[in-house]
């Protein structure tokens, strides 16, 4: 059974930083595409980044600059670095990962949900 494991997530101020971690653990042959996706009140989830398994990202436009997504060397662990915060990034934000539990079996799995609120 393969599990991930999102955090970081906290109250800050605008202008502030923070840094989210997702493990992912369990029965795992290969990790592939990883990402962080985020739902505000009232709106659908939406990308943020996502990074390819040799470490390719791709950002939405409304955190590119301010945002950086990377891998762990093991590669199964996912980290979003998060300057400039704004208080529109205010959302629930869900680690993701395309995971192979033995060469011909894969599936996507999401993590818990970590809240990151800006407000002065």
């Amino acid at each position: 059974q393969v599990q991930l494991v999102d955090s970081g997530g906290d109250l800050v101020q605008p202008g502030g930083s923070l840094r989210l971690s997702c493990a992912a653990s369990g029965s795992i042959f290969r990790v592939g595409v990883m990402g962080w996706y985020r739902q505000a009140p009232g709106k659908q989830r939406e990308l943020v980044a996502t990074i390819s398994s040799d470490n390719i990202p791709n950002y939405a436009d409304s955190v590119k600059g301010r945002f950086t997504i990377s891998r762990g060397n093991a590669k199964n662990e996912l980290y979003l670095q998060m300057n400039s915060l704004k208080p529109e990034d205010t959302a629930v934000y869900y680690c993701n990962a395309v995971i192979w539990s033995s060469s011909t079996n894969l599936r996507g799995y999401w993590g818990q949900g970590t809240q990151v609120t800006v407000s002065s």
